[in-house]
Parts: structure tokens; C-alpha cells; sequence
């Protein structure tokens, strides 16, 4: 039986290791192996697929690059905590979260399809460190991890504002499927405000931004 997030959810507390193991294994090998299905239908559905230049065509499939990878370690990273999480309600508010960062996963997959662009070559290392990461926070406590997701969310939204920016004009269907994104980040990170996240020391703020900083230059080509 695939240990889904339904499984998850329905877990008594705590988990044992192998059950975490076992989790972030599958989850794993669904982002990596592109299995993923999205709930919602993509944002740039329906669009035209624009003329680009060859140029064009590579910046914009670069920067999707980016995104993707950056969404496998999000899925990761809501893993990690929910498999730590102090209590069921914290864990359905994360997995609530990781259902729509699914959606952004089969989004930007099917983006770089019809860019002609292939994804990260280290989605493994990106779903590693995510998990880590996620449960790291979680291991703490449900407000320092939900303060997390709200630091975590505010640096990607920023992020795809920057993206915004910089793809060609001309490429509506990406810029309909990250302006989207952005608006579910930043009602991600609300959301787990309000649950009482809690604000980050400055230092683990700056070292989350480095971070995403190697993630983005590393993906930009890998």
C-alpha cells in the first residue's frame, strides 16, 4: 500500500523512524519520478503557446527548472514536518499545504515538457534536503515549525515575484502558473501565522535565504 498523505493524516502520534522512512521514501519517488497528479487544473491551461526565441525559450525553461526543483524540496519540506508534527490538526494544516505545492510540482513538470526543457538532475538532493529540513523545524515544536513555513513561503513568494520579472514578456502560460503559485504561497505562510507561527531568529532567516540562493543558481543548469 503507497504511504500517501491520507495514511499520513490517519497515523496515531508519534511516528516510529521506519515509519518516516518508509514515507519520505514514496513521496520521494512520486515528485522525482514526475508521478505526481495535480488536483487543480493548470493555470496555463487553455493559453496559446507563444513565439519564442531560442533564447527566450531557454531562459524561460531555466527559470521553470528552478521552480520545479524548488517544488519537489517543498513537497519534501511539508513532509518532513507533517511526519513530526506534535498534533493532527498541525499535521492537516501542512498536508493541506502540500496538496496545492502538488499542484505546482504537475504544473511546472508540464511546463518544462512543452518548453523543451529538462527538469534538475538533482531532484533527489533537493528532496533530501527539504525533508531534512522539515523535520528539523518540526522536531522543535509545532509554533517554531509553523514559523518556519511562514518564513519558508514569504522567501519564495519574493522569488516568484523576481521570476515574474525576468521571463520573456511574450511567455503568458508561465507567468499564469507562477503568478499562481505566488498567490498560494502567500496564503500558505498566512495560514501558518495565524496557526501561531512564531518569527525565526534573524541568523536561521539568512541561512533559509542561502539556502534557496544555492538551490536557484544550482537548478538554473543542474
Amino acid at each position: 500500500m503507497s504511504w500517501d498523505r491520507d495514511i499520513i493524516a490517519a497515523m496515531p502520534l508519534p511516528h516510529t523512524p521506519a515509519d518516516i522512512l518508509i514515507g519520505a521514501l514514496d513521496q520521494a519517488l512520486k515528485s522525482i519520478a514526475s508521478a505526481s497528479l495535480p488536483a487543480r487544473p493548470s493555470p496555463a491551461a487553455g493559453l496559446p503557446e507563444p513565439e519564442l526565441t531560442a533564447a527566450e525559450r531557454r531562459l524561460s525553461g531555466a527559470l521553470m527548472r528552478v521552480n520545479h526543483a524548488g517544488e519537489i524540496a517543498a513537497q519534501a519540506l511539508y513532509y518532513g514536518q507533517a511526519a513530526l508534527a506534535r498534533s493532527a490538526a498541525t499535521r492537516r494544516q501542512l498536508l493541506a499545504a502540500a496538496d496545492e505545492e502538488r499542484d505546482h510540482l504537475a504544473w511546472c513538470r508540464d511546463r518544462l515538457h512543452d518548453l523543451g526543457a529538462r527538469p534538475s538532475l538533482l531532484g533527489p538532493a533537493w528532496f533530501i534536503g527539504g525533508f531534512a529540513a522539515g523535520m528539523l523545524a518540526a522536531s522543535l515544536d509545532d509554533r517554531t515549525s509553523f514559523g518556519f513555513v511562514a518564513e519558508t513561503e514569504r522567501q519564495v513568494e519574493a522569488h516568484l515575484k523576481d521570476h515574474l520579472e525576468r521571463l520573456p514578456p511574450a511567455d503568458s502560460p508561465s507567468r499564469a502558473i507562477l503568478a499562481q503559485m505566488a498567490t498560494d504561497e502567500l496564503r500558505h505562510g498566512e495560514a501558518a501565522l495565524s496557526a501561531g507561527g512564531t518569527a525565526l531568529p534573524q541568523a536561521t532567516q539568512r541561512g533559509m535565504s542561502l539556502g534557496g540562493e544555492i538551490l536557484r543558481r544550482i537548478a538554473y543548469s543542474l
